[in-house]
């Protein structure tokens, strides 16, 4: 089949399997007499497998990881275990961040009066947060200086 039907059948886009074929994610496939590429089932099979750990939120060198262990049939559990162990660490970790960032913008939103007046506690506490940020110079400004 070719990239478009390989990607209907995997649920990965064709820009998406162009790029993985370009960071060596995936194998290059074999090509026709003018250029185009063709998936088997094999194929498919380890798209579908990126898709599904995609969507788990797996990182690309964490797919890389899982691939090769997929492929090695004399590896550990043990191995692809830890891998996803890290992987729930890491996951909780950007939870507790973005339930940190939810609670501050509650507490933001509960305290806008949101009404026809100016003031904002949102606006000042973003605008405190520029303060707290070294201001880098644009690579323009820094060749003309």
């Amino acid at each position: 089949m070719n990239i478009g039907e390989a990607a209907g059948a995997s649920g990965v886009s064709a820009k998406m399997i162009r790029y993985y074929e370009s960071i060596g994610l995936v194998a290059n496939v074999a090509r026709t007499e003018a250029g185009y590429r063709v998936y088997g089932a094999s194929d498919i099979h380890t798209l579908r497998f990126i898709r599904r750990a995609r969507d788990l939120g797996f990182s690309v060198e964490q797919m890389e990881t899982l691939l090769a262990l997929w492929s090695d049939r004399t590896r550990a559990s043990a191995d692809v275990k830890r891998v996803a162990e890290t992987h729930i660490a890491e996951l909780e970790r950007k939870m507790k961040e973005i339930e940190g960032m939810a609670k501050t913008l509650r507490h933001l939103v509960h305290n806008c009066h949101g009404d026809g007046r100016p003031d904002c506690p949102i606006l000042e506490d973003l605008s405190h947060g520029l303060e707290a940020a070294p201001v880098k110079p644009a690579k323009a400004r820094r060749r003309a200086a």
